[in-house]
């Protein structure tokens, strides 16, 4: 469906608002509706089709909950009507407009917006819910690698991506090592209204107690041994753009305690001065550590995790992602071809099967490597199961099991993975080594989506 074919219905009980809509509108759809009154919903809703609802995030209402968009949004659902849903929201409501999101909003628009932005933004809902599957990949807009995933978990984490990155949120991506949380954080930035502005990544993690303050926050001349001259901090290098604090969740509860005085004062103070420096900045963070264990007080504050956390995304595992394991392999494929100068090259079906049988501990990054190995060690243009090789560093020594978990289900799983790979994907080998039959092993496998 065009813009010219929906029928549009705004709530909102600003009518200078709504004057200024239906203005904007009237030549641009088929049918522009305007609502003060969202307690006359349910009747607008049951006597009309409407493609796109525009809802206000605040009324003058009898709700008058502070979270009157939040609750009309829910009752909209509650009438089975499925109409998309934009939320009308300014610059305080964005937590909230978020959590609208999160309930199934399509996007949010904010107080004042410009009206090229507003008729994009009716555009790409309607295209958005008329082929929600559209994008296997989010390239990002200025450099950088492509983001590739067509399973459902990478569309729904495009999805939230594409509504998250517009907005002043503060972002904690959440994933394991190798999973491309750096990748995520870089498309947010790029697709955010910041992207004009700096880009500063800093990993954390890897910074002593001197260094941290040193490093994020400057210092002045003198401040201490070592410190011949001025130093502006990384995160007053990234004012007014993004910082992408890495490896969050392995920092000192001291250092959390400095930088959350940064956060909630939004200013900087050097090291060595008493004079604070306001800051402007959108925060993004990632850390590989599971969020149970990040909220654990004893080793991180539960202040600071509200802090950097409006919004936690989080990349899946590679072995969670189906089909996405061999478009990477393509993916890689093709760029390793042209890095080494080689023939085109092509997966042979054991090559698949030994791709599509691992548990990559490694994930992308591991993929990567065991593919450009491959790339370099390439005898012909097709490559078999026995040219992939995967990194040793990510295997557990022989004879060595690593239990992380006592549950049955999962342990039975890790030993039909771990056999699986050790006979190259050959079933019935597996198959006898577990003491199974050739169906009984299928019927797992299936049991356990590998």
């Amino acid at each position: 469906m065009n813009l010219k074919q929906a029928n549009i219905l705004v709530v909102d009980d600003d009518k200078d608002i709504l004057t200024a809509v239906r203005f904007l509108l009237k030549s641009e759809v088929k049918n522009i509706v305007t609502e003060p009154n969202p307690e006359n919903l349910r009747k607008l809703l049951s006597e009309n089709h409407f493609d796109i609802l525009m809802l206000d995030m605040n009324f003058n209402s009898s709700i008058n909950t502070g979270n009157e968009g939040l609750f009309w949004l829910r009752k909209i659902k509650e009438l089975n009507r499925n109409p998309v849903v934009i939320m009308i929201t300014a610059y305080a409501d964005i937590d909230l407009a978020v959590k609208c999101l999160k309930e199934g909003a399509s996007d949010f628009l904010g107080k004042p917006w410009q009206n090229d932005h507003l008729l994009q933004t009716l555009k790409e809902v309607l295209q958005n819910r008329d082929n929600p599957q559209k994008k296997q990949a989010i390239k990002e807009k200025q450099s950088g690698p492509e983001i590739i995933g067509e399973s459902e978990v990478m569309q729904n984490l495009f999805r939230k991506l594409e509504k998250i990155a517009p907005t002043d949120a503060n972002v904690l991506i959440l994933g394991e090592n190798g999973t491309g949380k750096d990748l995520i954080a870089r498309a947010i930035y790029n697709l955010s209204l910041r992207k004009k502005m700096p880009f500063v990544k800093v990993d954390v993690g890897a910074l002593t107690d001197t260094l941290f303050e040193s490093e994020l926050f400057g210092h002045k001349k003198g401040a201490f041994t070592g410190a011949g001259e001025d130093r502006i901090g990384l995160i007053e290098t990234a004012n007014s753009g993004t910082l992408f604090l890495d490896e969050i969740g392995n920092i000192s509860l001291q250092q959390q305690a400095k930088l959350l005085t940064v956060l909630q004062n939004r200013q900087v103070t050097r090291l060595g001065t008493n004079i604070p420096i306001p800051v402007d900045i959108r925060l993004i963070t990632a850390t590989n550590v599971p969020f149970t264990e990040l909220a654990n007080e004893q080793h991180f504050r539960k202040d600071l995790i509200y802090r950097i956390n409006t919004v936690e995304l989080t990349v899946p595992p590679l072995r969670e992602r189906g089909n996405d394991i061999i478009l990477l392999a393509r993916y890689f494929l093709q760029n390793y071809e042209k890095k080494y100068m080689k023939r085109q090259l092509a997966l042979s079906g054991s090559a698949k099967d030994k791709l599509m049988h691992y548990s990559y501990p490694g994930n992308v990054r591991e993929l990567q490597y065991a593919i450009e190995r491959a790339v370099i060690m390439a005898d012909n243009d097709m490559l078999k199961a026995e040219d992939i090789v995967f990194s040793p560093i990510e295997q557990t020594p022989q004879g060595v099991v690593s239990l992380t978990t006592h549950n049955l289900e999962d342990l039975e799983r890790n030993a039909i993975e771990q056999v699986i790979e050790k006979h190259h994907g050959n079933i019935s080998r597996a198959a006898k080594e577990l003491g199974l039959t050739r169906a009984a092993l299928y019927r797992r496998l299936n049991k356990y989506e590998l």
